[in-house]
């Protein structure tokens, strides 16, 4: 994948981006996040630094940030380096990642195939990228032991948040929302501000100490450049 992505894609500018071990403030804010989530097979765990190794080897510079998650590295990235005007293509399947499309950031999934621009992202989830964030936090994210609201699945969320714009909409309102999934609503409206902070990628990371180790460069001559 790593290697067709080179060949596929020109960019001046790359990285290839891994959590580093440890706890992160997610964990200080929620004490069971990612708290369904096995501990990792210890022949898998074996295999993670010749799997690095490997990333190097194909020319790949390798960013891990002790106390910060994969997902906020590349959030911080991607908005510095839109900040200078370049453009960004983010390779992932992570959904929560789409909060981060703009006009000049854009995701692709390699596995799939799949490319989604802000139009992208619509279709796919039926609500703009400015709304990932309120959409994930109503529905939850199991992957990650974040609940939502009950029984509030995709076209709920949607429904709710085309009528009242926003999760701030949408809390405001709670008392207007009919049926079980009305009262579910109310009853998850003290974890809603919570859920959000944590389903949301961080932009502004101290990354300045672990930039050199990198060949990613974060200046520009007001040029668009890539960044992948």
């Amino acid at each position: 994948m790593l290697r067709r992505m080179r060949k596929e894609v020109s960019a001046e500018y790359s990285a290839c981006v891994f959590d580093a071990k440890g706890k992160t403030f997610r964990d200080d804010l929620y004490a069971d996040y990612k708290a369904n989530r096995p501990s990792m097979p210890p022949d898998l765990a074996l295999q993670v630094e010749p799997i690095h190794g490997a990333v190097r080897a194909l020319g790949w510079p390798l960013l891990m940030v002790e106390g910060v998650e994969a997902d906020d590295v590349i959030g911080t990235l991607a908005r510095e380096a839109e900040r200078c005007g370049m453009n960004v293509i983010v390779s992932t399947g992570d959904k929560d990642l789409a909060q981060l499309v703009t006009d000049r950031v854009t995701l692709v999934n390699t596995m799939t195939n799949e490319t989604l621009d802000r139009d992208g992202v619509i279709a796919k989830f039926g609500v703009p990228p400015e709304r990932i964030i309120d959409y994930l936090a109503l529905i939850g994210d199991t992957v990650d032991n974040v609940p939502g609201v009950e029984k509030c699945g995709p076209k709920t969320a949607v429904k709710w948040l085309t009528q009242y714009d926003s999760l701030d909409g949408v809390i405001e309102h709670a008392a207007e929302i009919k049926g079980v999934v009305g009262d579910n609503l109310r009853r998850a409206l003290d974890f809603l501000p919570l859920g959000r902070k944590l389903v949301t990628v961080e932009t502004a990371c101290d990354l300045a100490p672990h930039l050199e180790s990198i060949d990613v460069s974060l200046k520009t001559d007001g040029e668009a450049r890539d960044l992948l």
